[in-house]
């Protein structure tokens, strides 16, 4: 079983790559954002608590997200295996994902993290800003806080599971072919 950590800042190309990854290893991707979007959509205990805190402007606690998450594992046991996109983002979370993994006599394979350089970034966000609606793509001093706050936040991940030989860095340049044939080189070596 593969169970994927995928990493990379805001416009790495990262949701490109996850469609990829799934497609060739038959992977299930969960997305924090995907989770959140179905226990609030669907009005399940976590997504009521999440929607309290949101309402308020609040983060939503870890232990709301990793309910989240354990609930999708569990509902999804006879897989090839995961790509986690989103979680974890501290190390209470990836704590709790090894814990989660460790349950199904599992754990994490591998973390891949895209390496895109920050002027890269605001070049793909603001020319996906002209088509994607959103505004905070237009916005350069928005985008450049979010990497920001990417790399304060997945920088300690990274480093946790570099402890145990997992995390893995990617060049997140060129084509999506050359991107995507650089992390397949790194599952296929886990074998």
């Amino acid at each position: 079983m593969i169970n994927l950590i995928l990493f990379g800042p805001p416009g790495s190309g990262k949701g490109t790559q996850a469609e990829k990854l799934v497609e060739k290893y038959k992977l299930l991707h969960i997305s924090t954002g995907d989770l959140f979007r179905y226990e609030m959509g669907n009005d399940t205990e976590l997504g009521l608590k999440a929607k309290e805190y949101i309402s308020k402007g609040e983060l939503v606690p870890d232990s709301i997200t990793t309910g989240m998450l354990k609930n999708k594992v569990v509902a999804n046991p006879d897989v090839a295996g995961y790509i986690f996109d989103g979680y974890p983002r501290n190390v209470n979370q990836s704590e709790s994902l090894d814990e989660i993994l460790n349950e199904k006599g599992e754990s994490v394979s591998i973390l891949l993290s895209l390496d895109v350089d920050d002027e890269e970034i605001v070049k793909r966000i603001l020319n996906r800003g002209k088509t994607s609606g959103r505004s905070d793509d237009n916005d350069e001093s928005i985008i450049r806080n979010r990497i920001a706050v990417y790399k304060s936040e997945t920088t300690p991940v990274f480093d946790f599971y570099a402890k145990s030989n997992k995390s893995k860095m990617i060049n997140g340049i060129g084509s999506i072919e050359e991107i995507f044939d650089r992390l397949c080189a790194e599952i296929d070596g886990l074998n």
